[in-house]
């Protein structure tokens, strides 16, 4: 694979690691933390961070006797462990393991829709803050020149496209926000499949635009 080459800002890292965003980009940022050793490195050293701080916050703190009680009751055992989490395989060789139950185990699962020119989106299942979709965008083509309201993040999962910002392949992250127009165009060496999340609907432009409140964008 090619190495990624667009990554998190410390922002998102920071956010993911505190559990303060959105469900929608808490996945796309998952996604690409699975895929990109780099940014898994930052969030694993970012979680030591808020760890060390925590620790400092609660050594004073007075344990309730339901708590204390609650610790010895483990120690002795009288308290069953819980159950071992699971440990997925994933199934598909485009999906990273975040996206599994996001999409019903594999890409075959997914039910697509068309929003022209042959591109195709699927809207996941996520909390209203942001919205997370899968596009489908076959080799060489355009998508609608457009401007944002918000942000938009938008992960590659297979295949590659360009814009006004660069090339981007497999595990590359764009972030985008209202200060970028651009034109994604995927190449045209093979389909480009990517997973994008937006907090606030995009600025599409001429007719595009006239279709916008059905593709839900």
């Amino acid at each position: 694979m090619t190495p990624i080459k667009h990554h998190l800002t410390d922002d998102l890292i920071m956010g993911y690691s505190a559990g303060t965003l959105p469900e929608a980009v808490n996945l796309i940022v998952a996604t690409h933390v699975s895929l990109c050793d780099r940014c898994r490195a930052a969030v694993e050293a970012q979680d030591a961070v808020g760890g060390a701080v925590l620790d400092r916050q609660t050594a004073d703190m007075v344990v309730s006797d339901a708590c204390l009680q609650g610790a010895l009751s483990l120690i002795r055992g009288t308290v069953p462990d819980p159950a071992p989490r699971p440990i997925r395989v994933p199934s598909d060789p485009v999906a990273p393991a975040p996206l599994m139950d996001y999409i019903g185990g594999s890409l075959d699962a997914v039910k697509w829709r068309p929003i022209g020119m042959g591109v195709k989106q699927a809207i996941l299942n996520t909390s209203p803050e942001a919205t997370a979709r899968l596009l489908y965008i076959p080799a060489g083509t355009a998508m609608p020149d457009h401007g944002h309201r918000g942000l938009e993040l938008t992960l590659v999962l297979k295949g590659a496209f360009r814009d006004e910002e660069g090339y981007f392949g497999r595990g590359d992250i764009e972030i985008a926000d209202t200060d970028l127009n651009h034109t994604p165009v995927a190449d045209v060496s093979e389909d480009c499949i990517c997973l994008a999340v937006t907090d606030a609907p995009l600025r599409l432009k001429g007719l595009a635009r006239l279709a916008q409140p059905f593709l839900k964008i």
